[in-house]
């Protein structure tokens, strides 16, 4: 059954979030009295299906269906979570939480805000046991950061549900323990647009040379590290002890004006917007959106190959779409479905097809999910046995593109201790699209040599082989370059 959430507000915000659950496979009910909410939201949307497929390793849902509601009452109805990004006003906020709750008092409520605690959002609420503060980073459709703030009243249940939900739609719920202004990162954030107001005030710094002294360098370090960490680092080998020793003095030098703030007024103002116009005025907001999307997929799909900050929840997200697949059955007489793939925007080729390495790289997960099937996974190769591949032979015989959904299948063709021969299929809707016929050895890795498979893998694998020796050879199978078809 399909899951629905509801998003009141449809700027910046909010329109992350509905492209997050839509394309997390849930169906999103939208309201926003702006007449331009559906164009806005849409022009998100477009950004979010170039980006966020590009961070997963596995197939995403079916998009979910997206709907604009004339009003809360029908946004809200049969939704299990909803999520205010309204402006942030707090009489606004508690007018449309009441007519929120009018119609769904028991819904899940996240708010968007940057600044009120839940406690304020909660007041002369019907049900604030409800109400919950879920404070997203943009792009909300690829930064998983998202703090999740309780107030005294609310129900640690659904806390704790708001929590598994946004970890399905594969973000990071931080769970802020105690009420705060601002909640936490914005504080930080507070602190250095304090600091940059003045360099510019000054003259001592434009828009562009602060934003330069982030982007090449300590946003670079911050960007993998955070920031105690990077203190730790910059120890030695002493560590924290020695940095705070060294450095903690400093702290009583009159270097910054962090509790002084600037006369906020015209001058300012048009300071600060010319010279940001001069620094990137050349380029249109959804331009530099792209530009942004680009850099942060690049950003995060190192920090997920070394299984690493943000990195790691991207690759927490992919197994528990993995576990969602069904377990074929050991037994079975038929090709073993072993993978779900989905052409990614960095397989693609000059000629607009998925590349010849990625055929490669279907063909590992597939067998890769074979192996951990009969017990041959990782675990097994840290206890120092694998199978290594001897042979491939690929056979291509369609084209697949960008957003195409695939399957990887394995037959068997024969086994024995030693040795493993499949014939792996590529599919899309059924129809095969490359096979690859496979010899795989079973090697000691220490000793570097071939070697008998242990008994349990057997027990696993032998039967599958029994099962599929009654298949049909593949068309395809013992094939070599240049052979006519039959």
């Amino acid at each position: 059954m399909t899951r629905k959430a509801t998003i009141i507000g449809g700027g910046v915000i909010g329109g992350g979030w509905a492209a997050r659950f839509l394309l997390s496979g849930w169906d999103v009910a939208v309201f926003d009295p702006d007449p331009e909410a559906p164009r806005k939201i849409g022009e998100v949307l477009n950004n979010a299906r170039a980006a966020l497929p590009a961070l997963a390793d596995v197939p995403m849902p079916d998009e979910g269906q997206l709907s604009f509601c004339a009003t809360i009452q029908e946004a809200v109805q049969g939704a299990e979570y909803i999520q205010e990004s309204v402006s942030e006003r707090i009489e606004l906020k508690h007018r449309v939480y009441a007519e929120i709750q009018k119609h769904a008092p028991k819904v899940l409520l996240g708010s968007s805000t940057s600044g009120y605690k839940p406690s304020q959002l909660q007041e002369d609420a019907p049900n604030p046991g409800v109400i919950f503060v879920a404070h997203p980073f943009n792009p909300v459709y690829l930064l998983p950061l998202v703090e999740v703030v309780p107030s005294a009243k609310s129900d640690p249940q659904n806390i704790e549900t708001a929590k598994e939900i946004l970890r399905d739609i594969g973000m990071y719920p931080l769970h802020v323990r105690k009420e705060i202004d601002a909640h936490i990162a914005d504080r930080f954030l507070e602190a250095v647009w304090r600091e940059a107001l003045w360099l510019v005030k000054d003259g001592i710094a434009t828009t562009e040379e602060i934003d330069e002294a982030i982007r090449m360098g300590f946003g670079l370090r911050w960007g993998q590290m955070g920031l105690f960490d990077t203190y730790r680092v910059a120890g030695g080998e002493a560590g924290m002890k020695h940095f705070m020793a060294q450095f903690g003095p400093c702290l009583e030098w009159p270097w910054t004006k962090l509790m002084d703030v600037p006369e906020f007024n015209d001058e300012l103002v048009d300071l600060i917007a010319g010279q940001s116009d001069a620094q990137s005025g050349h380029m249109t907001i959804r331009e530099m959106e792209r530009i942004r999307d680009q850099n942060l997929i690049g950003f995060l799909r190192v920090l997920k190959e070394r299984n690493w900050g943000a990195g790691k929840v991207l690759l927490d997200h992919d197994a528990r779409r993995r576990a969602a697949v069904p377990d074929p059955s050991a037994d079975s007489a038929a090709p073993l479905v072993m993978a779900h793939i989905q052409v990614l925007p960095g397989w693609i080729d000059y000629n607009g097809h998925m590349t010849e390495a990625r055929y490669l790289t279907a063909s590992t997960d597939t067998i890769d999910a074979f192996l951990g099937h009969i017990g041959a996974g990782m675990e097994y190769v840290a206890a120092g046995h694998s199978y290594y591949t001897a042979e491939t032979h690929i056979l291509h015989l369609g084209e697949a593109k960008l957003g195409d959904r695939l399957t990887g299948s394995v037959q068997v063709l024969g086994a024995d201790d030693k040795r493993l021969h499949v014939f792996i299929t590529i599919a899309r809707n059924g129809e095969p699209i490359a096979t690859l016929e496979q010899m795989l050895l079973h090697v000691d890795v220490n000793a570097g040599r071939t070697c008998p498979a242990h008994t349990d893998v057997l027990a696993r694998l032998m039967p599958i082989a029994d099962a599929h020796a009654a298949l049909p050879r593949p068309a395809g199978a013992g094939r070599h370059i240049g052979q006519r078809k039959s």
